[in-house]
């Protein structure tokens, strides 16, 4: 396996000082957070005002690969938030995917709403049977995330709509720190339906907790060590199924810094499974 971290996760840095901080923490890649909401004077956030975007233009994507270039690093892929049935945003993903030698995109299923679910679920196997055909135009493969909120919180759910499209160009980005939130199930039975299809893995931890005030039980992204999820046992799981891709640690959790928790994330997850040395290309 190879590890990669999220720039979503470095809201502080810029591209460039993530790149370096990247290197130096011993992974083998970033995945590159694409929009054209970039940072700006003030409070650096994960969700907003985030420094470590790389803005949806041809450019800034080629900026991007030249300093992962530099670092050594390889440029995992390109998450954006391309709406579901939006196929020329796809393309463009897909276009700026390719001038950044990036070969995948993260996208998402439509949101979940009452009372809608059979009508978006008909949406997205279409949709992903359109993105699968400029999969193949572009040699860019689409990657649906598995996401709260979504109705592709599961692996299960998530395979009904990409499950009969070659796995070569669509796959799932398996993130059992979301299924924390919705979605849960046995990690070794989420690898199992997922199968062929698991492209690449999303790491993160979670944890529940009373509000001061009572009322129902909420999450909070927690530190990598201390969460409902055993990320050693999922790693290992990983690696005993034969799994070989990505695993992109995609921390949001505020116990240390965001260059602390990049340092700090990369030496835990290497102290329970071996992984590729950096500078492995995709």
């Amino acid at each position: 396996m190879r590890l990669g971290v999220c720039s979503a996760c470095l809201p502080e840095l810029t591209p460039h000082q993530a790149a370096e901080a990247a290197a130096a923490a011993g992974y083998a890649g970033i995945e590159w957070w694409v929009s054209a909401e970039t940072g700006s004077p003030g409070p650096a956030h994960f969700l907003r005002n985030n420094r470590c975007t790389v803005r949806p233009e041809r450019d800034a994507v080629r900026r991007a690969r030249e300093l992962c270039d530099r670092a050594g690093l390889a440029v995992i892929g390109l998450s954006g938030y391309v709406q579901a049935g939006d196929l020329r945003g796809v393309e463009h993903l897909m276009g700026l995917a390719a001038e950044a030698g990036a070969p995948r995109v993260r996208l998402w299923a439509p949101p979940a709403t009452d009372g809608g679910f059979h009508e978006a679920l008909a949406l997205s196997v279409a949709f992903f049977g359109e993105v699968a055909e400029l999969a193949g135009r572009f040699g860019v493969r689409a990657l649906l995330e598995m996401h709260q909120r979504t109705i592709c919180p599961s692996a299960a759910l998530a395979k009904q709509v990409v499950g009969h499209l070659p796995a070569d160009l669509v796959g799932v980005i398996y993130d059992p720190g979301n299924t924390v939130v919705e979605g849960s199930e046995d990690p070794r039975l989420a690898v199992q339906i997922l199968g062929e299809h698991l492209a690449h893995v999303h790491l993160k931890n979670a944890a529940y907790e009373r509000p001061r005030d009572g009322g129902p039980w909420r999450h909070r992204w927690s530190a990598m060590d201390d969460g409902v999820l055993d990320i050693p046992a999922i790693l290992r799981l990983l690696e005993d199924t034969g799994y070989r891709g990505w695993v992109s640690a995609e921390d949001f959790s505020t116990v240390r810094t965001p260059l602390e928790t990049l340092a700090y994330n990369a030496a835990y997850l290497r102290a329970h499974v071996t992984f590729e040395q950096t500078g492995a290309r995709p």
